[in-house]
């Protein structure tokens, strides 16, 4: 069985950080890129960041760029994401997602349909 569980979020001011992770089982963890997404109240999923777990080259989304790092373990078939400098505009539901082959670059473009199996989220809330 498939699973991707995340963990990690919770309530913090603004200028603080949290660590969201992302365990997965049932799937071979290399043959997939990880992406973190996250839904906002009110709004559509967007892609946050992701890594391919083979070479690990990465993406972010613009907003994001150099407050959040996207990291790996494929020993452990983890994926982090540190958010660092939160903002109240970070608020939403993060979920990790998997994809078979996808090009991390492109995320943004492929959007959720990209993705072949997803995480049930974890919510992270940051308040002024």
């Amino acid at each position: 069985e498939v699973q991707l569980v995340e963990s990690g979020g919770d309530s913090v001011q603004a200028g603080g950080s949290l660590r969201l992770s992302c365990v997965a089982s049932g799937f071979t963890f290399e043959n997939y890129a990880i992406g973190w997404f996250r839904q906002a109240p009110g709004k559509e999923r967007e892609a946050v960041s992701g890594i391919n777990t083979n070479d690990g080259s990465t993406y972010y989304e613009d907003s994001v760029k150099g407050r959040f790092t996207i990291s790996k373990d494929n020993a452990k078939n983890t994926v982090w994401l540190q958010m660092n400098n939160l903002r109240p505009e970070d608020t939403a539901v993060y979920y990790c997602a998997a994809g078979l082959g996808v090009v991390v670059q492109i995320m943004d473009v492929l959007g959720e349909d990209g993705m072949d199996h997803w995480g049930k989220g974890t919510l992270v809330t940051v308040s002024s």
